[in-house]
């Protein structure tokens, strides 16, 4: 198998949706204006993640028309939450799909952000990390899965915990952002349906993420077994429900 380039790997998954895009940067180098750790948004008193939660928070309330106080902290911190983690999570998935996993664990530090909301914010990983320093150098996705769920997702989990979040919830969002990445992967390139659902299989059978959601027998479909908290941020607590949330079957009953 020849050896894929960086900049080609790059291309060929930002074809597949930007969540899935991400730049390089030499290890080590400079980080430059634009660019910040990740390990930022994890770090006790850097006042980064809060004020990441307050624009989310502000930007929630501004859909409904009212202050940021309207939406509760914690549906904030969620939604931020998974923003982050579908961000981080999507790349790698998207690699596994195309063959071409990092060569080396990584951790929160090494990713490098453009903080930005509303979509995508720019991503940056090391260039030899996603580049096998041979073509039998590739490492299964069972041990990619275990190094991000134990490295990098902790890191956010734990970061977030703080604002009365449940864990539940947040490796809920976790297992929702694998499922996220599969569905729009497969609609951007059916042919790595199969890839790549294996890849999020070997995620969703990891200890943090087993009993997080339900994989219905008849068709596949994916309900995680709890709620990321954005219906509430409407007026009244009455917004839609996302796809693949426990609430949509028995809104009534159940519970986030």
């Amino acid at each position: 198998m020849t050896e894929e380039p960086p900049a080609a790997s790059s291309l060929r998954l930002a074809a597949l949706g930007p969540f899935c895009a991400f730049e390089t940067h030499a290890e080590g180098s400079g980080l430059g204006a634009s660019w910040h750790p990740l390990s930022e948004v994890a770090e006790e008193g850097s006042g980064v993640l809060r004020e990441r939660v307050a624009a989310v928070r502000a930007s929630l309330a501004a859909t409904g028309g009212g202050p940021p106080e309207a939406v509760e902290l914690r549906v904030a911190a969620s939604v931020a939450h998974l923003g982050l983690v579908a961000r981080v999570l999507s790349p790698f998935l998207g690699l596994a799909a195309l063959h071409g996993l990092p060569s080396r664990p990584l951790a929160l530090g090494d990713l490098r952000w453009g903080s930005a909301l509303g979509g995508a914010f720019r991503l940056s990983l090391p260039r030899e990390a996603v580049t096998p320093a041979t073509a039998g150098d590739t490492r299964p996705v069972s041990t990619l899965a275990d190094d991000l769920l134990d490295g990098p997702l902790r890191d956010l989990v734990d970061a977030f915990a703080p604002f009365s979040v449940s864990r539940h919830i947040l490796w809920g969002n976790v297992a929702s952002a694998v499922n996220g990445a599969v569905t729009g992967i497969t609609a951007a390139s059916p042919p790595l349906a199969r890839p790549v659902r294996a890849a999020a299989l070997a995620f969703l059978q990891r200890p943090p993420l087993r009993g997080t959601y339900t994989l219905h027998p008849r068709n596949g479909h994916f309900t995680r077994r709890s709620c990321c908290l954005i219906y509430r941020a409407a007026p009244g607590g009455a917004g839609a429900l996302c796809g693949d949330c426990v609430l949509r079957h028995g809104r009534t009953t159940a519970r986030p």
